[in-house]
């Protein structure tokens, strides 16, 4: 029997949480492209071409057109387009990487399964990405690259992280999962900041796959070439291996699909920030902390802090009332069972652990009604004055 991965947070929630406000919701999102997506699967199934053919090329060309990258290489999943980025630069065993340890696992996961070891840096208290001071401070002699996260859809603050690895000769790379499209203050975008950057098509991403898919994006044509080769086990013509790669291939339709809801995400976007700042709005004065305003930022997730006293307590209070939340992360990664090789215990990094008996994601997607934000905050609302506690 499979194992039930439901509880896992391994699949994408939807309308069949049991909830009547969905963390997220794919197929309403979908609804109103549906003719559009339709169309698209056919021509795919017809054409009899279902891996790296005309799709996945032109999905390619226009996803770096999109987000101003001179190389978008399509891959089977953003776990695997962090391990290709890893490889295409060379880390290996006997390497580290500094990252955060405030993440999905697959960031320390994809450098652990290329033989490096993660070395992490604490988060900001505010953004939670990785504090750019103690990134700068973990470089140590056997760092081969830094990873940043772009987390909950806000980039990450990269300047001096990017000297500190020029001084050094070292890339930056950019773990931009939850981020595609998100812009710095100064008007930069994920995926130009360092040298090469991991995208999740996962369905409940902003730009979501209908399975698991991926991409690399990168100015560097030399890490492009070796991205493509590495894809398919490493060759550059058939049956011709030059190294040893993986299976890391987009399929061609969901590079048809991608394409079609590519041309509707500044429209999804827009939407996305609209509904966070109506959240900001009707939480004014509850004791809760706020994610930072910021106008680049494209959330993946609206995720708020509570006090841990709180938190769960309010999750099921939501629940109760038909809303879905969840838990953006349970665990900091060097508390992760999987990674007690590290040699981390409890207090090394304080803030990320913090971050996880507090965070709370609350319902965020496209096809969100703006009125049911007010819905969300009232039910807030009425748990703290339930507890006698009102700003």
């Amino acid at each position: 029997m499979a194992p039930d991965l439901r509880g896992a947070g391994l699949t994408a929630p939807g309308p069949g949480s049991g909830h009547a406000l969905p963390f997220a919701d794919p197929a309403a999102d979908h609804a109103p492209i549906a003719a559009e997506l339709e169309a698209a699967a056919a021509r795919v199934i017809r054409s009899g071409r279902y891996i790296l053919g005309p799709e996945v090329g032109a999905f390619e060309i226009e996803l770096a057109a999109a987000l101003g990258v001179g190389h978008a290489i399509g891959v089977s999943s953003g776990t695997d387009a962090l391990i290709a980025l890893l490889m295409a630069a060379g880390v290996g065993p006997g390497d580290e990487v500094v990252t955060s340890p405030f993440s999905f696992f697959a960031t320390a996961a994809a450098i652990v399964r290329v033989g490096a070891r993660p070395v992490f840096a604490d988060v900001e208290p505010t953004t939670l990405n990785i504090d750019p001071a103690a990134a700068v401070a973990a470089i140590g002699p056997g760092t081969k690259a830094v990873l940043v996260v772009h987390l909950f859809g806000r980039a990450a603050e990269t300047p001096a992280i990017a000297a500190a690895c020029a001084a050094r000769g070292i890339p930056l790379f950019e773990d931009a999962a939850q981020a595609i499209g998100a812009t710095t203050p100064g008007g930069r975008r994920t995926g130009e900041l360092g040298a090469a950057a991991a995208l999740s098509f996962f369905p409940t991403k902003n730009l979501g796959a209908f399975g698991d898919g991926g991409a690399v994006l990168t100015g560097d044509a030399e890490i492009a070439a070796r991205v493509r080769r590495l894809r398919v086990h490493g060759a550059d013509r058939k049956n011709h291996h030059l190294e040893v790669g993986g299976n890391f291939r987009l399929d061609e339709l969901q590079a048809a699909l991608l394409r079609v809801k590519l041309a509707h995400l500044p429209r999804w976007t827009a939407a996305r920030r609209t509904l966070a700042a109506a959240y900001r709005h009707g939480l004014r004065g509850v004791p809760l902390a706020l994610p930072p305003e910021d106008q680049g930022c494209v959330w993946n997730q609206f995720v708020v802090r509570a006090a841990p006293s709180d938190r769960d307590e309010l999750a099921r209070h939501l629940g109760a009332h038909g809303i879905a939340t969840e838990v953006y992360y349970p665990q900091a990664l060097h508390r992760q069972p999987a990674l007690a090789f590290l040699g981390h215990g409890r207090g090394d990094f304080p803030v990320a652990e913090r971050a996880a008996t507090e965070a709370l994601a609350l319902p965020l997607h496209p096809s969100l009604a703006l009125g049911r934000i007010d819905d969300i905050t009232a039910c807030i609302v009425q748990f703290f004055e339930g507890r006698g506690r009102r700003g």
